[in-house]
């Protein structure tokens, strides 16, 4: 089987001798068709992703049909278009007991953990399946990146007419202001990158836009009159703009770090506690916010082709993927399609 295999960091191998999946009970073989390049991705190339071993086989944000499949109570079947929920979680442990699957104690994350989808076939739990049929294969294959954003804004308890700040204007940053934006809340974002500003308004359609490295806590009370958003997300990664996130909360406001980074986070405990506020942590998704992306597609209310700003066909992916990790490729999200 073909595959392409990230045997250290800054290498990939193509490969033609990789094991086929056997396919177990309770599991299905799909047979994949996108491959979506994400963060992770990049960082373990890098040589900068925590929990991250080599070699590995990448990919977790991936679309593909069921080539073979056993009885199930899902009314799946040989054929289907499917998307992949990529976190294999226990079942048992106190997260998943309480319906925390995404942050299962024995989580094993495809392309992370365990292989994920960069090659020509993989076996996965029928469970971790989405019946996709009715979208185009880049939509099915963009489910997971954006469920990671519907998380993050129902996780934060965000209603239709509160304010929300969203710092970083990533592919995930993109969808938390598009998701919120859909939920009937006022939306600023932020970000160092005026071009990627203007791209927030015409595509995730934010109501205000802030520069980052222009007195931006100045700009947000500005826009707000002075009482700051209720809810701040930020998607950096940054220690910097985590921390700064802090000053930006209103009184009784809640801060969601979906961004993670190897590095410890401060604030100042007095400011913290006179204003109230909640932090939160937000990782992955469940099946819920995977289904609710699938509907808020279905309904027309983003736009995946101008999502998706680049792309490789599976056998140029090698020769394509430096060009990605430049800022001057101006990647939002690169998919790499092994077949129609």
């Amino acid at each position: 089987m073909k595959g392409i295999v990230c045997e250290e960091a800054g290498k990939f191998i193509y490969r033609e001798d990789l094991p086929e999946p056997a396919l177990k009970e309770g599991e299905a073989i799909i047979r994949i068709q996108r491959v979506g390049i994400c963060g992770t991705d990049l960082h373990a190339y890098q040589g900068n992703q925590p929990y991250f071993t080599y070699p590995r086989v990448l990919g977790h944000e991936l679309a593909g049909r069921i080539e073979a499949i056993g009885e199930n109570s899902y009314k799946l079947h040989t054929g289907d278009q499917v998307s992949i929920i990529p976190y294999i979680h226990c079942g048992e442990c106190i997260a998943c007991r309480n319906g925390k699957t995404n942050c299962c104690v024995s989580m094993k994350v495809f392309g992370v953990h365990v292989d994920g989808g960069m090659r020509e076939r993989i076996a996965v739990p029928i469970s971790h399946l989405i019946n996709t049929e009715g979208l185009t294969l880049d939509q099915s294959a963009m489910l997971e990146p954006l469920a990671i954003g519907a998380h993050a804004v129902r996780r934060s308890g965000l209603q239709p007419e509160e304010t929300a700040l969203v710092i970083g204007a990533g592919p995930i940053g993109l969808g938390i202001m598009a998701l919120a934006k859909a939920l009937g809340a006022k939306v600023i974002a932020m970000d160092v990158n005026e071009e990627r500003l203007k791209y927030c308004r015409s595509w995730a359609k934010v109501d205000d836009t802030v520069n980052a490295l222009e007195q931006p806590k100045e700009q947000i009370s500005l826009i707000t009159k002075g009482e700051f958003p209720t809810v701040v997300f930020d998607a950096t990664g940054n220690v910097k703009s985590m921390m700064g996130a802090f000053n930006l909360a209103s009184h009784g406001g809640r801060i969601v770090f979906v961004g993670l980074v190897k590095d410890e986070i401060t604030f100042d405990d007095p400011e913290f506690h006179s204003r109230e506020l909640t932090l939160m942590g937000s990782r992955n998704a469940t099946k819920a916010d995977f289904d609710h992306v699938l509907s808020v597609i279905r309904n027309g209310h983003m736009d995946i082709s101008r999502y998706i700003t680049h792309g490789s066909a599976f056998g140029n992916m090698i020769n394509e993927f430096n060009a990605w990790l430049k800022p001057e490729s101006k990647v939002i999200k690169a998919v790499v399609r092994l077949e129609d």
